[in-house]
C-alpha cells in the first residue's frame, strides 16, 4: 500500500521525498519587470521548508506579451535570472525539488497590462485577440524552450509547462478557440503540435536529467476530455515528459462530457497507461483524507493549493495526522501573514468568497 509519506523517484532522477507537490498558485507578489520580490521568495522557500516535496512557481510568463495578471514572476529575460537562481537556491536548499512553470496566458493577457493587443491561436472576437502569425507561433516555441533552458541555468531542478486553464497553450488544444487552418489547427494531432514541439526542445536543449512536467485541463475552457485522455495516453506512451500533473478542480466529480458516466474525473487519468511517467492531481485536495483517498485511486502524487495558503506547512501536519483538517475559511490578514503571504497576495486571496475575514 502506498502511503502520502513514501518517496518517489522521477525518471530523471529528481527525488520526491513525499507526495505533495506545490500547486502553482497565483499570488501577484513580484514587480512589475517580473523580477522576484522578497515576499514571493519568502511565500515559496517557506513552502518548501513547510515540507513540500516538489515546490514550483506561480505561472512565469516566457513573453513579456503573455503576461496574464499583475505582479506576476517573469522568465522572459536575462534581467530575471538572479532573482530566479536565488529562488531556485533557497527551495533547494529546504531539500524540495524546484520547479518553474512556464505560461503564456494569451488571449488572457489584459491589453491594460501588456499595453497591446492580447494574441492567440486564431482571432477571437469574445477578447478581441488577435491570432499568431506562423512565424510568431514558432518563436513562441523557440520562447518557450528559451525560459526552460534560463530556468536549468538558474538552478531549478525543472520546469512544468502550463497547458491548461485556458491559456495559451491551451488555446491550442481548443478545438473552438483555435480556428488555424495550417499545420498547428485542426486535428487533435495538429492541435497538439506546438506542445509537443516545445517539449521536444526543452529534452534537447536541456537533456533527460532536467525535470519536465505538463499541466493539462480536464474538462472545461472549451477543451474536450475525450481528447485530453487522447492526449494524456500520447505524452505517457512516447516517454518524454516526466510526470503529467492533472488539473480537475474536483478529482472525484462525475465528468460533464457523455460517455464517462460511473467514473471519476481522476479514473480518466488514473486508468491510462503511463509508463514511467508519474500522474499528479490537483482538485479539492483539502486535508489529509482527500490527499489519501488519491493516492489510493491511483494517483502518484497529489498537487496542493488552497490548504497551502492555509498551512505552510501541510504536508507534514497530513502526514502526521491522518485526521487533519485545516483551518476553517475566512481566516484573518494576521493568520495569513504568519503563514507567509505578502500584502499584494492576502489582497488577492481577499477576491475569493469567503476566504478572508471581511
Amino acid at each position: 500500500m502506498t502511503h502520502v509519506s513514501d518517496a518517489l523517484v522521477f525518471k530523471s532522477g529528481a527525488v520526491m521525498p513525499n507526495r505533495f507537490m506545490l500547486a502553482p498558485l497565483t499570488n501577484q507578489q513580484s514587480h512589475a519587470d517580473g523580477t522576484l520580490s522578497e515576499d514571493e521568495y519568502h511565500w515559496l522557500t517557506k513552502r518548501a521548508e513547510g515540507g513540500f516535496a516538489v515546490t514550483m512557481s506561480c505561472a512565469s510568463h516566457v513573453q513579456a506579451a503573455g503576461c496574464g495578471f499583475p505582479g506576476q514572476l517573469g522568465c522572459f529575460s536575462d534581467e530575471h535570472l538572479e532573482g530566479l537562481t536565488r529562488l531556485a537556491a533557497g527551495i533547494n536548499a529546504e531539500g524540495s525539488v524546484s520547479v518553474l512553470q512556464l505560461h503564456h496566458a494569451g488571449m488572457r493577457s489584459p491589453k491594460e497590462l501588456i499595453g497591446d493587443q492580447p494574441q492567440c491561436p486564431s482571432d477571437n472576437e469574445k477578447t478581441g485577440a488577435r491570432g499568431l502569425s506562423i512565424d510568431e507561433v514558432h518563436r513562441l516555441k523557440e520562447d518557450f524552450i528559451a525560459a526552460a533552458l534560463r530556468a536549468a541555468k538558474a538552478g531549478f531542478n525543472g520546469v512544468e509547462l502550463h497547458g491548461a486553464h485556458g491559456y495559451m497553450l491551451a488555446q491550442f488544444l481548443s478545438p473552438t478557440i483555435n480556428q488555424r487552418v495550417d499545420e498547428y489547427g485542426g486535428s487533435l494531432e495538429n492541435r497538439s503540435r506546438l506542445l509537443l514541439e516545445i517539449i521536444d526542445g526543452v529534452r534537447e536543449q536541456c537533456g533527460t536529467e532536467f525535470l519536465l512536467g505538463v499541466r493539462l485541463s480536464a474538462e472545461r475552457f472549451d477543451i474536450r476530455l475525450s481528447e485530453m485522455q487522447v492526449l494524456a495516453q500520447q505524452l505517457m506512451h512516447e516517454g518524454k515528459i516526466d510526470f503529467l500533473d492533472m488539473s480537475l478542480w474536483d478529482s472525484f466529480k462525475e465528468p460533464e462530457e457523455d460517455g464517462f458516466e460511473g467514473k471519476t474525473l481522476l479514473d480518466c487519468f488514473t486508468e491510462l497507461d503511463r509508463g514511467d511517467v508519474l500522474l499528479g492531481a490537483a482538485g479539492k485536495i483539502r486535508n489529509a483524507e482527500d490527499a489519501r483517498r488519491c493516492i489510493a485511486a491511483g494517483a502518484d502524487f497529489v498537487v496542493v493549493g488552497r490548504s497551502a495558503i492555509l498551512h505552510h506547512d501541510f504536508p507534514r501536519r497530513a502526514i502526521s495526522d491522518p485526521n487533519f483538517q485545516p483551518v476553517a475559511n475566512p481566516v484573518s490578514v494576521e493568520h495569513l501573514r504568519r503563514e507567509g503571504l505578502g500584502e499584494n497576495f492576502i489582497k488577492y486571496m481577499a477576491n475569493w468568497k469567503g476566504f478572508v475575514e471581511s
